[in-house]
Order: structure tokens, then sequence, then C-alpha cells
């Protein structure tokens, strides 16, 4: 009985990477699994047995999970994944099970992102090993970046379906009636950060599919009330800026197979005076809680202009001065177990 089925490619550079010079790796894959193979635009349409299909699909994602990591294909690639699926090699269930695993701390994340310090290693092994991690640290210790990153490897490895980057849209000294345009168009400039890392990861035309499509989804803070978000990497960014009744609102929207970063600096907090920060009240609740875990980064994971590290010493240094250093931040810590 034939069967067809598609792959999406995500964007002509990846198709052309993955089709190879003069379509030769499509050719391959023709040959070996006897499948009628057919490319139009950005998708990839096998026609053939089930059994034939299903190995020409795990074919073309084990090479489209090369492509992601940056790697140029050549024929010894397409041969090596294709002995795999067609079971002519050893170590095919190994290979799968690699591809599919979290990316470890040491390795390059979405093509080009490597922990730089301790702390930034730290805190993708975190990621790695919990489904809800708590990120605090100044800025230009790579919070944000690291995470979007992630998030982005784990998309491109098929861990997960959605990845979705959340901010509250709280005022750092400006307030939003007086902004032009509708809410949308008012919390824009809040979220303007997730999408600058996104641009810096992914290819421009990519991630414009991918937001067009709700496989991203860059979003406000209010926008996921009532909302359960399963199978999505869930970025929280700027959670200094919760009040706790937000941070627990947002965290009870984690459904089956979700992960969530949480990312915050609470010496910037930009809520009204007298309101406390949902990112230091949950570190008070769940620094104890399993699977949960809490990575502090320093000023020496600094990895911006070298100015951004002495501009920081110098502010912590006159907070010093004035009214001494806080007593009650989180440091580094993890809650006991593996998973929430």
């Amino acid at each position: 009985m034939r069967t067809r089925r598609t792959v999406e490619l995500g964007d002509p550079e990846t198709t052309r990477a993955l089709l190879g010079e003069g379509d030769r790796h499509l050719r391959r894959l023709r040959e070996a699994l006897g499948l009628e193979v057919v490319v139009r635009r950005d998708l990839l349409h096998l026609d053939g047995s089930q059994g034939a299909v299903d190995k020409g699909v795990r074919a073309v994602e084990g090479l489209l999970s090369l492509v992601r990591e940056g790697r140029p294909l050549d024929p010894r690639d397409v041969d090596r994944i294709l002995d795999q699926v067609l079971g002519e090699g050893p170590g095919a269930e190994e290979e799968e099970t690699r591809r599919r695993a979290a990316p470890r701390s040491d390795e390059v994340l979405a093509g080009r992102v490597r922990p730089m310090t301790p702390g930034q290693r730290q805190y993708v092994e975190a990621i790695r090993a919990h489904d809800v991690v708590f990120s605090i640290g100044p800025a230009g210790t790579g919070k944000t970046y690291h995470a979007v990153a992630m998030a982005v490897e784990y998309l491109a490895r098929n861990q997960v379906h959605r990845l979705i980057l959340v901010r509250p849209a709280v005022e750092a000294g400006e307030h939003l009636g007086f902004l032009p345009g509708d809410l949308r168009e008012k919390v824009n400039p809040y979220l303007r950060p997730l999408y600058d890392a996104l641009q810096d990861l992914l290819n421009p035309s990519q991630v414009a599919r991918f937001l067009e499509r709700g496989v991203i989804e860059v979003a406000p803070l209010a926008f996921m009330r009532g909302r359960t978000l399963n199978h999505a990497f869930v970025i929280l960014d700027e959670a200094q800026n919760t009040t706790p009744k937000q941070m627990k609102m947002f965290l009870t929207r984690l459904g089956n197979h979700a992960r969530a970063v949480i990312n915050g600096d609470i010496t910037q907090v930009d809520l009204p005076e007298g309101m406390r920060s949902g990112l230091a009240h949950a570190f008070e609740i769940l620094r104890h809680v399993d699977g949960v875990a809490f990575v502090r980064l320093e000023r020496r994971d600094i990895v911006r202009h070298p100015l951004v590290q002495r501009i920081v010493d110098a502010y912590d240094a006159h907070a010093s001065a004035e009214k001494g250093r806080g007593t009650d931040e989180p440091s580094s810590e993890k809650g006991r177990g593996s998973h929430a």
C-alpha cells in the first residue's frame, strides 16, 4: 500500500543545504529508499510504501538536524544516515536517541552559541536537567540569549512543537497609555529583545514563517491567562517585573511535555513602589521543589562589551555605599529530584 508524507524544510537556505549540489543528496535518497521524493518550495514530499516512507522521513529528519546545527552536509553524512535508518550499520538506535536528546552544555547551541563561562554552562546544564529553570543575574550574562538558543535547539530536534517567548509589559519610566497604536503595537517595544535574539539565531525569513504559522509566538504575559501550553518551550523574560500572582499564573500554564525558563534581574525591578517582585517571591516558595532549578549568574558571567561589567560594578558599589547590599537575594540552588 502506497503512502505519502510531507516534511517542512523551513526556508530556502535549509532546502538547498539538504538537497546538495545539483540535488545529489536528493537523488541518493531516492535510490537508496526506492521512493518518489519531490521538493516544492519549502516542503519535501515522500511517496512510496509505508515502510520506505517512514524510513525516508527518519533520514530527512536526521539530515535536517545536521543542517540546523550549522554543519555542511557531504555524501558521507547522507550515506551514514541512510545506513542507520535502513539498519545496515550498527548504532542506528543509538544515533536516533542521540539526535533527539537535549543538547549538552558544552556543545554549540542553535548552530552558533556556546556557553562562555562556568555560570552559563551551569545554566545550560540546568535547562537540560529540569522542566522549570529560574535564571537570575545582571544584564549581559546571557540569560535571554542562551534560553532562546536552547529553545531553538529543542525545536530543531523536535523535542517541542512550539517556542513561546513571554514578557511582562511593565513600563520603565514610561506609560503604555501614551504610546500610539492598539494593544499589540503598544507592547511590541517590550518584546523587541526577544525578536532580536530570534533574528540572531534563525534566518529572518524562517522567523517570519514560524511566527506566521504559530510555531514561534512572542506575547505579553497577560495573553497567557487561561491557556494550557503543551509540547512547548516557554521563556518568561524580565520576570522581576511580574507580581507574585502573575508568576503563579504563568507557572500553572505549563502542560504536557512543556519546559519553562524564567529570567530576570532582581536589581532592576520596574514595578510600582511597594509592590513585591514575583521572581523573588518564587525563589522563597519554590527553591526546594523537586525538579525546579535556580541558577544565579554573576558579574563574571557578563559577556557583552567589557564596559558593561564595569557599569554594573559601579552601580553595585554605589548601592552598597548608600544602603548596603541586600542579604535576601537568591544564590545558585537547585531543587531536589529530576523533573517537576
